[in-house]
């Protein structure tokens, strides 16, 4: 058996590659505190995320590239941590925050709120540390899908300066003008107004080492995005459709609008929400009634990621009436769809 030490170790793991990186582990900086104990070998795989959807994946290489220098007498233990990393902006950093990731729509009524807290929840579900802003000034829902009405939003001192602090829901920070609003009664105010507001609600709120900050925009290509683009430091974006063609053709001017050049955010992906209908009582049928493949094939067209499928099931409406988000429940397909879009989205930041 080759002698077991930190450097044969490292070289044994330098064979093992990040899948979506496409280098290997040990370049990466990904292996650390390795630990050698007579024929036991244990050592940290440090990820990009803990949404990691090639966690398990890696993992078992490692123990494959080491049993296959060193034996299969050797014991390996391979803990999983991670360490998510801020994305580079040429913005003001948002205090307290890694990585901002809109959630926008061309259109209203495709389900864009119920995606970006579910995409929320499962990112805090998978250990990471998961903010929710909701920009959707003229209309609100983070609150109810939440089970949270009007709340008295605290206050504490930071750095001289009061800041508001988050409620915190599911392990999700959370902050929604909704809180501070009579929900019977309308918004009314211009643009301006909207903006001035919204950019207020972000760098306002005392943020607690948020690695993801979902932002729920409000739907179009308005004021309202336009400001929220441009004054906060955004990693990308994430635009979500229904399969029909008239929703589709929105999505391309949101495309436009977050490409410009005054703009330029990423588009992380597509997620096509309403993809297919599956009763209760047939789990394994899928019913197109929207059409089918709208969304995987613009995005194909288009060269911009899919990042996955939502199905139309009553489970994830009944989720957000009773505020109890559906990624809360993996044994679900419905819960696992959620799990696995979080997973494509911290992948995409990572790869950037």
């Amino acid at each position: 058996m080759k002698e077991l030490n930190e450097t044969s170790v490292k070289e044994a793991l330098s064979h093992v590659n990040d899948p979506d990186l496409g280098r290997d582990l040990v370049s990466l900086n990904m292996i650390d505190n390795i630990v050698i104990q007579g024929k036991k070998v244990s050592f940290n795989l440090v990820l990009t995320t803990p949404a990691c959807p090639m966690r398990n994946q890696m993992r078992e290489e490692c123990v494959a590239a080491i049993r296959q220098h060193f034996g299969d007498e050797v014991e390996v233990e391979v803990n999983l941590t991670a360490q998510v990393k801020a994305a580079a902006s040429d913005k003001t950093a948002l205090t307290g925050v890694k990585n901002v990731i809109l959630v926008a729509s061309g259109k209203g009524g495709v389900g864009k709120s119920t995606v970006a807290a579910n995409l929320a929840v499962a990112l805090a579900k998978s250990g990471a540390r998961t903010g929710l802003l909701d920009a959707d000034f003229y209309g609100p829902s983070i609150p109810m899908m939440f089970q949270l009405g009007q709340q008295q939003i605290m206050g504490a001192e930071k750095d001289g300066k009061t800041m508001m602090l988050p409620v915190v829901r599911y392990d999700v920070q959370l902050m929604s003008v909704g809180f501070m609003m009579d929900p019977s009664k309308a918004l009314v105010w211009r643009g301006p107004m909207v903006s001035s507001a919204l950019k207020q609600l972000a760098a306002e709120t005392a943020w607690d080492r948020v690695d993801y900050l979902v932002v729920d925009l409000p739907p179009g290509t308005g004021d309202v995005q336009l400001t929220i683009a441009q004054s906060l430091p955004v990693s990308g974006a994430v635009i979500v459709s229904t399969p029909q063609q008239v929703a589709l053709a929105d999505v391309i001017r949101a495309v436009e609008m977050f490409q410009a050049p005054e703009i330029h955010i990423p588009i992380l992906g597509f997620v096509e929400n309403m993809a297919y209908f599956t009763p209760a009582e047939l789990p394994d049928n899928k019913y197109y009634i929207f059409g089918k493949n709208g969304c995987r094939n613009l995005a194909t067209r288009m060269g911009i990621p899919f990042l996955g499928e939502i199905p139309l099931v009553q489970s994830i409406t009944e989720g957000g009436d009773a505020g109890e988000p559906v990624a809360l429940r993996e044994d679900t397909a419905e819960g696992r769809a959620f799990h696995q879009l979080a997973g494509e989205v911290a992948k995409q930041l990572a790869m950037r």
